[in-house]
C-alpha cells in the first residue's frame, strides 16, 4: 500500500465528497474553495480519508461532529492525526459548533497556520 493513497478507499472517498455535511460545505464553499491553494476534499492519505487536505501546506482539516464523541472516538483521532503528524501533517480540528459559533475565528485559525508552513 502506498502511504499517500490506499485505492480501495476511492469509492468512499467521492460518496463523501458528495455527501458533505452543513459545516464541511460552509468552510468549503465560504472559505476553503477561494483560497489561492489547492485544497482537496475527502482526501485519501494512507489508510485514512481527512476532510481537507491542503498539500502545499500539509496540513489536513478535520471536523468533528457528533460522532466524534462516541466511545472510543477520541483514541481513534488521536491514533490518526499521530499517524498524520509522522507524516509531516498539521492537523487541524474544529468542532462543528466552532464552524457555526466562530466561523471567522476557524478560518483566521486555519489561514495563520497556511501562512505559516508556506513561506
Amino acid at each position: 500500500m502506498n502511504d499517500t493513497h490506499n485505492r480501495a478507499l476511492v469509492p468512499n472517498s467521492k460518496e463523501l465528497r458528495k455527501n458533505m455535511t452543513k459545516e464541511e460545505k460552509h468552510l468549503w464553499y465560504d472559505f476553503l474553495k477561494k483560497l489561492p491553494i489547492n485544497v482537496n476534499r475527502q482526501k485519501v492519505i494512507g489508510r485514512y480519508i481527512v476532510d481537507f487536505y491542503i498539500s502545499e501546506a500539509k496540513i489536513v482539516i478535520e471536523l468533528d461532529g457528533w460522532q466524534h464523541y462516541e466511545e472510543g472516538a477520541k483514541s481513534k483521532d488521536e491514533e490518526r492525526d499521530d499517524c498524520l503528524t509522522k507524516m509531516g501533517i498539521l492537523v487541524l480540528r474544529y468542532t462543528n459548533k466552532e464552524i457555526n459559533s466562530k466561523f471567522n475565528g476557524v478560518c483566521a485559525d486555519i489561514q495563520s497556520n497556511i501562512d505559516k508552513r508556506i513561506k
